[in-house]
């Protein structure tokens, strides 16, 4: 079995693989999340933020209220799903990506928590009682930036290999 040494650990190639291959298959997620967004001329992110239940349900009231502060929440919505899907894909600026989606999720799952007793008006599979789909992604993306895997398969590889050659001559 090959062993690869990243940051002074030994991992296998299946190891590294796999930690690729959730990147890319987040970075599809959320690309393709954008991106039918970004082609949806009626999409917007009131619904969403209007239906908000938790304790920051006011702030996420207001947002979708105030027009001007929600023009800027839909184009950082769609924006920064693209931006995040392409980074994780081509594994560019990575960390970046992995923090801002973690971030992102993060959002969402304030805005709409898997708890006891709320409901809404969209579709789901069942009440998750605290864990549901945003908080597992949140969490493999932060496993992502915490093992950089940019620097394994990547764009970021790339760089940090020319950094390198710079510092040697």
């Amino acid at each position: 079995m090959v062993k690869y040494n990243l940051n002074s650990q030994s991992y296998s190639t299946f190891q590294l693989t796999s930690l690729v291959v959730l990147r890319i298959l987040i970075g599809w997620h959320f690309l393709n999340e954008g991106i039918s967004k970004l082609l949806n001329p009626y999409w917007t992110s009131s619904a969403f933020l209007n239906e908000s239940q938790w304790i920051f349900a006011g702030i996420f009231k207001w947002m979708a209220a105030t027009p001007a502060i929600l023009n800027i929440v839909d184009i950082l919505n769609i924006w920064g799903q693209i931006f995040i899907g392409i980074g994780l894909i081509a594994g560019f600026f990575t960390r970046t990506a992995c923090l801002s989606g973690a971030v992102l999720l993060f959002l969402y799952y304030l805005c709409w928590p898997p708890l006891i007793g709320f409901s809404y008006s969209a579709p789901q599979e069942v009440n998750y009682l605290f864990v549901d789909k945003n908080l597992i992604e949140m969490t493999a993306l932060v496993v992502l930036f915490l093992f950089n895997s940019g620097h394994i398969i990547g764009v970021d590889r790339f760089i940090l290999l020319r950094k390198q050659r710079k510092v040697i001559q």
